[in-house]
C-alpha cells in the first residue's frame, strides 16, 4: 500500500498566504487588463471588477488617433539600440574587469558598484547640460548614447566570467588569440545565461525609461510611449474618468516586456543566481 504524506498544517498555513499574496499581486493586474477593454462609464461605475459589463475596443482606437503607433516605434527603436550597446559594452567591460591584470583594476570596478548606488534623477540636469552643450540634445542619439552603457549589466557580466575557469582560454593564447579574440571567440559563447540576463534587463530598462527621455528631446514625434503615454494622460485627455484609455496604454506598453521576460525566464533566473554566486 502506498503511503500518503503527511502534510503539517504550518505547511499548508504557508501555502494559503502564499496563494493569498499571489492574488493581491496578481489582482491589480486582472483590473488593469479588464478595465482596458471597458466602457469609461462602467470603469466609473464598478472600478475593482475586473470583468467589463460589455465589452469594447474604444480605448484602443482612441490611442491609434492619438499617435500611438509612432511612440511604439520610438520606444522600439530606442529599445532595440540600448539593449544592444548595453550587452556589448557591458560584456566587454565585465570581462576586462575579471580578467585583464591592470593597475587600478579594483579601484575602477568600486567606482562602477559606486555609479550604481546614485540616484538616477540626480543626473537628469548634468545629462541636459552635456547633451545641449555636444549638440546632440533632441535626437535620437541623445535618447540612446547615454543609456548604451550600465553599472549593472558590468557588474552582472564581471561576476559570470569570474565563475568561468581559465584554463579555457589556455588553449586560444596558446594559438596566438589576444584577449579580444578571447572574450568573443571563446569566453562570450560561454556566458550565455549572463548575456540573457543583460538583455532582459536592458530592454526593460529601456522601455521603461521616463526621466531620461525627458530631458533629452522636445520634438513630439521623438515621443516614445513613457514620455508620450505620460503627456497623454496629464492633457484633456487624461482629465475625468478616462480610465479605460489609461490602463488600454498600460497593457500595450505591458506586453513586449512580458513576451521577452517570459520567453527567455529560465536563462534570466540561471544567470542572475550564478552571477549571485560570486559576490
Amino acid at each position: 500500500m502506498k503511503q500518503h504524506r503527511k502534510i503539517s498544517p504550518a505547511k499548508v498555513f504557508g501555502y494559503v498566504v502564499l496563494s493569498a499574496v499571489a492574488v493581491l499581486y496578481i489582482y491589480p493586474f486582472l483590473i488593469q487588463l479588464g478595465t482596458a477593454f471597458k466602457t469609461a462609464a462602467d470603469a466609473t461605475a464598478h472600478p475593482l471588477n475586473p470583468i467589463p459589463e460589455s465589452w469594447t475596443l474604444a480605448a484602443f482606437r482612441e490611442l491609434a488617433e492619438q499617435n500611438f503607433p509612432r511612440w511604439a516605434l520610438n520606444s522600439v527603436i530606442v529599445a532595440i539600440f540600448v539593449t544592444l550597446g548595453r550587452v556589448f559594452f557591458a560584456s566587454l567591460a565585465g570581462y576586462a574587469l575579471a580578467r585583464i591584470n591592470f593597475r587600478g583594476r579594483r579601484v575602477l570596478f568600486a567606482a562602477v558598484i559606486g555609479v550604481m548606488a546614485v540616484p538616477p534623477v540626480v543626473l537628469l540636469i548634468p545629462k541636459f547640460l552635456v547633451l545641449n552643450q555636444l549638440g546632440m540634445y533632441d535626437s535620437y542619439l541623445a535618447m540612446i548614447l547615454p543609456l548604451a552603457v550600465d553599472a549593472t549589466g558590468i557588474f552582472i557580466m564581471k561576476q559570470f566570467f569570474e565563475s568561468i575557469p581559465p584554463s579555457v582560454e589556455e588553449a586560444a593564447r596558446i594559438d596566438g588569440a589576444g584577449p579580444f579574440r578571447t572574450y568573443w571567440s571563446v569566453v562570450l559563447p560561454m556566458a550565455r545565461p549572463a548575456l540573457i540576463t543583460v538583455t532582459i534587463l536592458s530592454f526593460q530598462g529601456a522601455w521603461n525609461e521616463l526621466p531620461h527621455f525627458i530631458v533629452s528631446r522636445q520634438d513630439p514625434d521623438l515621443n516614445t510611449l513613457t514620455s508620450g503615454v505620460a503627456a497623454l494622460v496629464s492633457g484633456q485627455l487624461g482629465q475625468g474618468n478616462q480610465f479605460p484609455l489609461k490602463l488600454a496604454a498600460a497593457v500595450l506598453m505591458t506586453v513586449p516586456v512580458a513576451i521577452v521576460y517570459f520567453t527567455f525566464q529560465r536563462y534570466f533566473i540561471r544567470g542572475a543566481t550564478e552571477g549571485a554566486e560570486k559576490t
